[in-house]
């Protein structure tokens, strides 16, 4: 670790990937910059840990499709071991009638696959994908621009968001409806308009739940599953990789380029409060009490943590610490880990030795009933009874990360809320949770239980307490309408300044939300270096 200064132009809390990219463009902006990790490794939740021997686990994410390539390029991240490795076929959805679907980038793969349920969707998934793709084009630009706001309009930006308004003119007067349909209306009503085939719906819905405590007919999950397929793998449109090495690999690459560009990086040193002097940041205190000066802290965390936790009541206005007690975190993830000494034998596709079925996302959920299902436990306080489960096995495509002949999967879990009903906690459920989950894979696997040698399972609770996830929110905050765009994180507050001078965010609470992605941190930087504090 490097030596601590007493002071420097920036400090950077958290050293989770936008933390990391933060730190990263303002040290190119020629800032000295320290960043300030609680955990013992950088990364925050896109993380590789060696939880078992020889098995290197991605904690909380998983794979990887969001993150900017753009910020890929500029950091030169492939210099220090940023690797996607893509998966084809993409995702594998068995069913209890033995029946399977396979989707994926091979577009006469979707073709025949779909068909096996439907010829009318397997017509339609084409022109499905060719929308998104025009979608993509209005919105996918406006991730990496400060939102508008419409309550203090600026030249500047009236300039910019005109320009691209002209820019896209023809688009948003065609597109205009199903654009207001993706931000606004559910996932089962926009499925619905374009399918009919239930297998085919549910495995395109689960996208749209993700870390969220909202069910596939919840208004606003057009867009959260729209959010999940602007993405590429190594130039691939829509299509997920898995980080060489785990996602480890993105955050370790990020943390190489930091260190490259000057930035000092302290694991193992949590923030305990922001020091503020006449109504601006100075800087911050460590839990170990010592005092590092900056004119700028920039602040991966969360608001919750960050202006109830890190800053004290009298820095800030009373109606904005009103309004950061209004965002909602509710969240129903729960992340499972499994050492296998073998792959899954599924009934619906035979076989140990690795195949197609085991290269992609396999989702346990086998029609649009079954999610309805497990939402309803959640809004009932009760962890699902049938969950949805989205399972990988990333050492089929990538064997580093477990012991020779031996496999890892991540599972991803929908739906365990933070808050559970009847007096139960998480920490007397998270083993009965584990073990449902693990029953109802084996319902498709059956050796699959058999096949555990290590377990690892991480609620809503353990997200808040290990990763300072506020309600074991991976998104830092619900991704709803009425809390993005301008509305993330608050009103008024969308630019990544906050009313006390010096401070700013630059986490998956701001614009554009969570996934790892990166550009919240860029845009961050951007409005701290035309600052120039």
């Amino acid at each position: 670790m490097p030596d601590l200064q007493p002071s420097y132009d920036a400090v950077v809390v958290g050293a989770g990937h936008n933390g990391l990219v933060t730190a990263a463009y303002l040290a190119k902006g020629g800032k000295k910059v320290a960043v300030f990790e609680k955990r013992n490794v950088e990364g925050g939740a896109a993380v590789t840990e060696e939880r078992w021997p020889g098995y290197r686990v991605s904690s909380l994410s998983y794979v990887n499709s969001l993150f900017r390539p753009e910020i890929v390029k500029e950091l030169e991240l492939k210099k220090f071991g940023y690797e996607m490795l893509p998966r084809s076929p993409s995702s594998f959805t068995p069913l209890p009638d033995g029946r399977h679907l396979l989707l994926g980038p091979d577009k006469e793969l979707c073709r025949s696959e779909i068909a096996k349920f439907s010829a009318k969707d397997a017509a339609a998934y084409p022109r499905y994908e060719e929308r998104l793709e025009e979608i993509s084009a209005i919105l996918e630009p406006l991730l990496t621009k400060t939102p508008i706001d419409p309550g203090d309009l600026s030249v500047s930006s009236l300039l910019e968001y005109g320009g691209f308004a002209l820019g896209h003119r023809k688009l948003l007067q065609d597109r205009w409806p199903e654009l207001v349909r993706f931000l606004t209306g559910s996932a089962t009503d926009l499925l619905d308009r374009w399918f009919e085939s239930d297998v085919l719906k549910a495995t395109l819905a689960t996208d749209a739940v993700i870390g969220a405590n909202a069910g596939p007919g919840t208004p606003g999950t057009a867009y959260v599953l729209f959010h999940h397929v602007m993405g590429e793998c190594n130039g691939a449109r829509g299509v997920w990789g898995y980080m060489k090495g785990g996602m480890g690999g993105l955050t370790q690459s990020l943390a190489g380029a930091c260190r490259a560009l000057g930035v000092d990086i302290f694991v193992g040193a949590p923030v305990a409060r922001v020091l503020t002097e006449d109504g601006r940041v100075r800087g911050v205190v460590l839990a170990d009490g010592r005092e590092v000066r900056a004119s700028v802290v920039a602040s991966n965390a969360d608001p919750n943590v960050t202006f109830n936790r890190l800053v004290e009541a009298k820095d800030l206005p009373p109606e904005f610490l009103r309004d950061v007690s209004r965002i909602s975190y509710d969240s129903a993830s729960v992340k499972i880990n499994l050492a296998l000494s073998e792959l899954p034998d599924f009934k619906a596709c035979p076989g140990k030795t690795a195949g197609p079925q085991h290269r992609g996302t396999i989702h346990i959920a086998p029609g649009m009933a079954y999610l309805d299902r497990a939402y309803a436990d959640s809004v009932a306080g009760r962890w699902s009874r049938d969950p949805i489960l989205e399972c990988t096995i990333p050492s089929v495509v990538d064997p580093s990360v477990a012991p020779p002949g031996k496999h890892l999967m991540n599972i991803f879990v929908q739906y365990g809320p933070y808050k559970l009903a009847d007096g139960k906690t998480w920490d007397t459920e998270r083993e009965a949770f584990g073990d449902r989950c693990l029953e109802v894979l084996g319902q498709y696997a059956p050796n699959l239980p058999g096949a555990v040698l290590h377990r690892q399972v991480l609620t809503p609770l353990d997200m808040e307490r290990e990763y300072s996830l506020t309600g074991g929110s991976i998104h830092q905050g619900r991704m709803s309408l009425d809390q993005m765009f301008n509305m993330r994180p608050l009103p008024g507050w969308s630019d990544y300044r906050t009313p006390l001078a010096g401070l700013y965010l630059c986490g998956a609470s701001c614009h554009p939300g969570g996934g790892v992605m990166g550009a919240a941190g860029l845009n961050a930087a951007r409005t701290i270096l035309g600052d120039d504090l």
